[in-house]
C-alpha cells in the first residue's frame, strides 16, 4: 500500500515538473515571439541588412555671369576591408591596378589606427576597366569592394588654384577635432574657398539600406528603399570673379613670380586673383602622386605659396597717393605748396636720389612724375605717428578679412617698433624718407594694394574684399546673397580729388605710364618700383577705371623683374581692358552688393 502511495507521489512530482517545464518554455517562446519581437527583430536585420553610405556631391564654384569654374565627375575607388581581405590576393590586386609589390600593406599600414572592420581606400580613380575586372571575380575577392564618389572637375580653363584650394581626406586628428561631424575616409577642404566654406560646400550623406546573405552578397533592397536616405548635395558657390578677366590674368603672369587682384571698387567683390607659377588642381582631386607633391614642395619658385595675399614687399612710389592724402588731410600741404626738386634731397651726411631734376611740382604733379623729392620734403613734416595713422586707415598692417584663411597683415612700422629693432630712440627721421617713397620696412601684400586703389577709386569708401557673391542651395531655392561690411577712410572729397588728377595724369598726361594711354579708355594708376637687394628690382603697379566712374581697381605685382612702368603697367592696362572691353554685360551695380558714392 505504502509502495502504490510513493508511485502515485512521485508521478505528481513528476507531472508538475514536466507542467512547469512547458509553463516555462512556452512563456519563454511567448516571449521571444510576442513580447521580445521588435528587439530581435532589430537584431535580425543587423545581420543581413547592410548601411552603404552613399556620398554627398560637394557644391560647385561659378563665376559671377554663371560661368562653371569648378564642377564634380564621378569616380571609383577601390577600397579593402582589412578584417575581411585574403592576403594571398595581394599581389594579383597590386598587378591590375599597376602598382609595385607591398603597395596594399603600405597603405594599409598607414590606416592602422582605424577599424578593422571598415573599408578602407586603397585607390581612387580607378578606371572602368578595373572595375569590371573585380565585378567579374568579386566572389573570389574577399575583403575588395569599391565605391563610387566624386572628385573635382577643374577643366572648365581657368586654373585659380589659390583661390579655390583643393581637398583631402581628413586625417586622424582632425576626424578627433570634429568628433561627430566627419567619418573616416571623408573628404575636407585643405585651403582656400573649399576650406573656408567647407561648412557649406560638404552637403550631406546618404544612406542605402540593402539585404545581404550570408556571404555578403547583395540579395535586394531593404524594404525596396523606403527607408533610404538621399544625399544632398552641397551649396553651390556664386563668386565675384569674372571667368574671362581670371584666364586672361593668369595667362599675362604665366613664367613669371608675382601677383594680379582686381576688384570691383564699389562692391569689393574680386574679380581676378592671382598667384604666379600656379599648380595644377587636377593633381589634387585624387591621390597626390608623391613625386608630384616633392616637385612642387621642392620647386624654388614656390608655386603653393600665395603671393597674392601672402607675399610682402614695400609698395614703393604706389605709396605716394596716400602720403600726399595725409598731407592734404592734417592741413600740412595744399596744391599751391611748391618744391623745387634737383635730383634729390640732402638729409644730413647723405643725399637722398629723386629718378630725376623735376624742377617745381606741386602734389599733383609729384603723384604725377612720381617725384622723391617732394615726398622727402614733407613726409618729415607728416611724422612717423600720423603715417602710421594713414597707413592703417588705409588698411595696411592688418588682414583684409578676405574670405580664404591664407592672408598674412604686412608691417607698418611705428615708434615702437623702431625701438624695439634698433633700440630706443636709437634711430633717425631718415626712416621716414625711405617711408615717404614706399621703401624701408613698410610691407604689403598685392591684395592690400587693391583695396587699397579701390579705396581711392571709389573716394575712399570699399566694401571687404571678398570672392563669394551668394550661396545657392539644391532644388529651387532663392540664392542666398552674402553681406559684407563698409570700409571708409577719413579724407575729405576735395583732397581725394587731387590725388586721384594726379593718378589720371600719371597715364594721360606727362606722368610714368604714358605707355598704356588709351583714346577711348582713361586709366588712372601710379607705378612702382621695390628695391630688392638679393636681385632684380619688383614692378608695382595699382590702377582703376573709367576714372569717371571706376568699375574695377587692380594691383600687379612682378617680381624680379624692373621697372613698374615697363612690367606692371601693361599688364594692368590689359586685365582692365579684357574686363570693361569685352565684359560689357557684367553689372556688378549697386543693387547687387550695395554701393557707395561714386559722384564726382
Amino acid at each position: 500500500m505504502i509502495d502504490n502511495i510513493d508511485i502515485v507521489a512521485r508521478k505528481r512530482i513528476l507531472y508538475v515538473i514536466i507542467v512547469g517545464f512547458v509553463i516555462i518554455i512556452s512563456f519563454k517562446l511567448f516571449s521571444l515571439q510576442i513580447l521580445e519581437r521588435s528587439e530581435f527583430s532589430e537584431k535580425a536585420k543587423g545581420n543581413s541588412v547592410k548601411k552603404i553610405v552613399e556620398p554627398a556631391a560637394r557644391g560647385v564654384f561659378y563665376d559671377f555671369n554663371r560661368n562653371l569654374l569648378v564642377s564634380n565627375k564621378a569616380s571609383y575607388t577601390l577600397e579593402i576591408v582589412p578584417n575581411d581581405f585574403d592576403w594571398d590576393n595581394a599581389k594579383l590586386v597590386e598587378k591590375v591596378l599597376g602598382v609595385r609589390r607591398g603597395y596594399i600593406k603600405k597603405i594599409l599600414r598607414k590606416k592602422r589606427s582605424y577599424s578593422k572592420y571598415f573599408p578602407v581606400r586603397i585607390k581612387k580613380d580607378v578606371s572602368l576597366k578595373v572595375i569590371s575586372w573585380y565585378e567579374e571575380n568579386s566572389s573570389y575577392l574577399p575583403g575588395l569592394t569599391y565605391a563610387v564618389e566624386f572628385q573635382r572637375d577643374y577643366s572648365f580653363g581657368v586654373m585659380g588654384s589659390h583661390m579655390f584650394g583643393y581637398t583631402s581626406e581628413i586625417s586622424a586628428s582632425m576626424l578627433k577635432r570634429f568628433k561627430g561631424e566627419y567619418s573616416r575616409g571623408d573628404f575636407v577642404g585643405v585651403n582656400g574657398l573649399e576650406r573656408y566654406y567647407e561648412k557649406y560646400l560638404r552637403g550631406k550623406k546618404g544612406y542605402k539600406f540593402v539585404v545581404v546573405d550570408a556571404k555578403g552578397k547583395l540579395v535586394r533592397r531593404y524594404l525596396r528603399g523606403r527607408k533610404d536616405i538621399l544625399p544632398c548635395k552641397g551649396d553651390d558657390l556664386i563668386l565675384t570673379i569674372d571667368k574671362k578677366t581670371q584666364k586672361k590674368a593668369e595667362e599675362l603672369l604665366k613664367g613669371r613670380r608675382g601677383a594680379i587682384v582686381a576688384m570691383d571698387p564699389h562692391t569689393g567683390g574680386i574679380i581676378a586673383f592671382v598667384s604666379s607659377p600656379e599648380y595644377d588642381l587636377s593633381n589634387f582631386a585624387s591621390v597626390t602622386p608623391a613625386d608630384v607633391l616633392d616637385s612642387l614642395n621642392n620647386n624654388p619658385d614656390k608655386p603653393l605659396f600665395n603671393r597674392a595675399s601672402m607675399s610682402v614687399h614695400s609698395p614703393g612710389s604706389t605709396i605716394k597717393m596716400l602720403i600726399a592724402s595725409a598731407l592734404l588731410q592734417e592741413g600740412i600741404i595744399t596744391t599751391r605748396n611748391i618744391v623745387n626738386c634737383k635730383g634729390g634731397l640732402q638729409f644730413g651726411n647723405r643725399f637722398f636720389e629723386c629718378t630725376h631734376v623735376h624742377g617745381r611740382v606741386n602734389v599733383e604733379e609729384a603723384i604725377e612724375k612720381s617725384c622723391n623729392t617732394f615726398f622727402y620734403t614733407y613726409i618729415q613734416k607728416l611724422g612717423l605717428k600720423r603715417f602710421a595713422k594713414y597707413a592703417r586707415m588705409f588698411g595696411f598692417g592688418k588682414k583684409t578679412g578676405i574670405d580664404i584663411y591664407e592672408e598674412v597683415p604686412g608691417l607698418v612700422p611705428d615708434k615702437k617698433y623702431y625701438d624695439r629693432v634698433y633700440g630706443k630712440n636709437n634711430w633717425t627721421k631718415g626712416v621716414l624718407l625711405n617711408l615717404g617713397i614706399g621703401q624701408g620696412e613698410l610691407a604689403v601684400t598685392p591684395l592690400q594694394l587693391a583695396q587699397y586703389a579701390a579705396l581711392l577709386a571709389n573716394w575712399g569708401s570699399t566694401v571687404k574684399p571678398h570672392f563669394v557673391y551668394a550661396l545657392k542651395e539644391s532644388g529651387n531655392k532663392p540664392f542666398k546673397i552674402l553681406k559684407y561690411d563698409t570700409i571708409k577712410v577719413n579724407i575729405d572729397k576735395e583732397n581725394l580729388r587731387i590725388v586721384r588728377k594726379g593718378m589720371y595724369d600719371v597715364v594721360n598726361r606727362k606722368g610714368t605710364a604714358t605707355n598704356i594711354a588709351l583714346p577711348d579708355l582713361k586709366i588712372a594708376g601710379k607705378t612702382g618700383t621695390v628695391q630688392n637687394p638679393h636681385g632684380e628690382d619688383h614692378a608695382v603697379f595699382v590702377a582703376f577705371a573709367p576714372y569717371d566712374n571706376p568699375r574695377i581697381a587692380v594691383a600687379v605685382l612682378v617680381e624680379n623683374v624692373g621697372f613698374g612702368a615697363t612690367y606692371a603697367a601693361p599688364i594692368a592696362q590689359k586685365v582692365i581692358t579684357t574686363f570693361l572691353r569685352y565684359k560689357k554685360n557684367v553689372t556688378q551695380t549697386q543693387n547687387n552688393e550695395g554701393s557707395t558714392n561714386n559722384d564726382e
